[in-house]
């Protein structure tokens, strides 16, 4: 699993659109790599009131796990110093964390690691939930089993007004998927470190092996995309009612409407939900480039925009983020104006911004040189408007950096 996630990492895809290169793109913080600060950062930023940014990376760090380094948990100050946190040496503690951070009022930060824990299921370890306190301490809060509990969870958290955590686990649950790493759950754990499975997919119409974490709204609802499953096979977006039931709110087709949603999704003040599909929309890419889509209250899905390949950008990955006039923003793993990231691929990387009327700018293009390339976690946004990511790969080191951006 660690040699498929780093060759994901490093085998990008394609992008197309608008081109208006940035001018206040800014590196914040350069990864150098194994036994040092950590590589390859893949999951969505934790932006603090200070302007602290923390995150993973699912490679680096001082401990080996099967070939690979087995990341760590960071801190990048708005100066630019870097951190690490925490070194992850694969066994109980967990190892190659993907996701972002969330954090209590204490300043505790809490994650996921879809690998490490109990190595009794598979080679690698079912994955953990931790906590890791203000001075450095982890304290593993659950190992998944890789049976009813679930396994492999590549997502973040997000916490109840209650303070429990809720997360989806890519594998484990019900095994009538057809396969042996079952069809993934949305679990629970409350504050005494209790887990409880809030809801297993089925693998059919009810979605399939999530990869993308939850958001709730203030009724308790929780929702969030399911990579497989639906009527169609493509993915799901799914509802969480706040007594465990779900309730599938939209079947992806496969085709115009996009495919495979493995990021998380953003709910307005209607409560609009909005996402994106890693595949479908426009063709031009094997599997079609990905789309931003809408999906209202009744449950109708509006394509936003499909993406065609260079240079607007194409298999967008991470969950958006709004500003305050309703644009939203994203970063697409490959695709863009630079063609430097290697025979076969169709650009490093696109950071975007959407209007209210379906216009694309590419805000900034990834040449894989000391920018980066392949940005595969989200966006986070501050209240100046300022954004915040992290690329995967290039750098100096070629082990990826955390960039900033003011649209």
């Amino acid at each position: 699993m660690a040699a498929m996630m780093v060759a994901a990492i490093l085998t990008m895809l394609a992008a197309a659109s608008v081109s208006a290169q940035a001018q206040t793109f800014k590196i914040f913080h350069t990864f150098t790599g194994p036994t040092a600060d950590g590589a390859f950062p893949s999951g969505e930023l934790l932006l603090d009131a200070a302007g602290n940014l923390y995150g993973t990376t699912f490679d680096g760090g001082d401990a080996v796990c099967f070939g690979y380094y087995c990341g760590t948990v960071f801190k990048v100050t708005k100066a630019g110093e870097g951190t690490v946190l925490y070194n992850f040496t694969g066994g109980t503690d967990g190892a190659f964390p993907q996701a972002g951070l969330v954090a209590d009022f204490a300043g505790n930060l809490y994650g996921t690691t879809p690998a490490g824990g109990n190595t009794s299921c598979l080679l690698l370890g079912c994955g953990t939930v931790f906590k890791l306190d203000r001075a450095g301490a982890e304290t593993v809060l659950h190992t998944f089993t890789g049976g009813t509990d679930g396994a492999s969870p590549y997502s973040g958290l997000v916490r109840s007004a209650a303070g429990d955590l809720y997360g989806t686990t890519s594998g484990g649950g019900s095994t009538s998927c057809g396969n042996s790493n079952g069809c993934g759950t949305v679990f629970r754990i409350d504050l005494t470190g209790k887990e409880t499975v809030a809801y297993r997919f089925r693998g059919s119409s009810d979605g399939a092996n999530p990869e993308a974490g939850l958001i709730r709204d203030a009724a308790g609802n929780f929702y969030g995309t399911t990579g497989a499953g639906g009527s169609q096979g493509a993915g799901t977006v799914f509802k969480i009612g706040s007594t465990g039931q779900e309730q599938v709110l939209y079947s992806f087709e496969g085709g115009s409407d996009g495919a495979t949603p493995d990021s998380g999704l953003i709910r307005d003040s209607a409560g609009n939900l909005y996402g994106t599909t890693f595949f479908g929309g426009e063709t031009p890419c094997p599997g079609g480039c990905g789309t931003v889509f809408k999906l209202d209250t009744t449950g109708k899905e509006t394509v936003l925009y499909s993406f065609s390949g260079p240079p607007d950008g194409s298999y967008p990955s991470g969950s958006l983020v709004m500003d305050a006039a309703g644009n939203l923003y994203g970063a697409t793993s490959e695709g863009g104006s630079s063609t430097s990231c290697g025979e076969g691929k169709q650009g490093c990387g696109t950071v975007f911004k959407l209007d209210t009327a379906g216009k694309e700018t590419v805000l900034h293009s990834f040449t894989g040189g000391t920018d980066g390339a392949a940005p595969t976690g989200g966006l986070v946004i501050d209240a100046a408007g300022n954004l915040y990511g992290t690329a995967s790969a290039g750098g100096n080191y070629n082990q990826g950096v955390v960039f900033g951006i003011k649209p």
